[in-house]
């Protein structure tokens, strides 16, 4: 499996990937695959504030239901509003359609601490 090398990516399998000062969030092909049949994705309102290293919301399957993490701290500036009517979208694009939330951060230094790709499928090929 290979991953994008434009973004850095969680232990928790959420991929971040940086465009000024927006931060679109989403989960892992591994996640995804892991999770089997995406069945529901619950999302923070436009203008909610995120903390680094909490759950900014939560992401059901057929075999789990997982919360979802954050590493930036910011205002929601957007949600993928497409995961509404068609939640397989993560399953079935994780890296582009099935993206989850883009925040605004103040400060983007702790995407330095992630994984790069090659960290990351090193991480997973485990």
């Amino acid at each position: 499996m290979s991953v994008p090398q434009d973004r850095r990516y969680a232990q928790t399998h959420e991929w971040f990937k940086l465009d000024g000062r927006i931060v679109t969030i989403g989960i892992t092909q591994f996640a995804a695959d892991e999770l089997t049949d995406v069945t529901y994705v619950a999302l923070p309102s436009v203008g909610k504030e995120v903390q680094a290293g909490t759950s900014f919301g939560e992401i059901e399957s057929v075999k789990a239901t997982s919360d979802l993490y954050t590493a930036v701290s910011g205002t929601v500036r957007e949600v993928n509003t497409r995961l509404d009517a068609e939640p397989e979208l993560v399953n079935n694009d994780p890296f582009n359609a099935g993206w989850m939330v883009k925040v605004e951060c103040r400060d983007a230094a702790p995407l330095e601490k992630l994984l790069d790709a090659a960290a990351y499928e090193k991480m997973i090929s485990k």
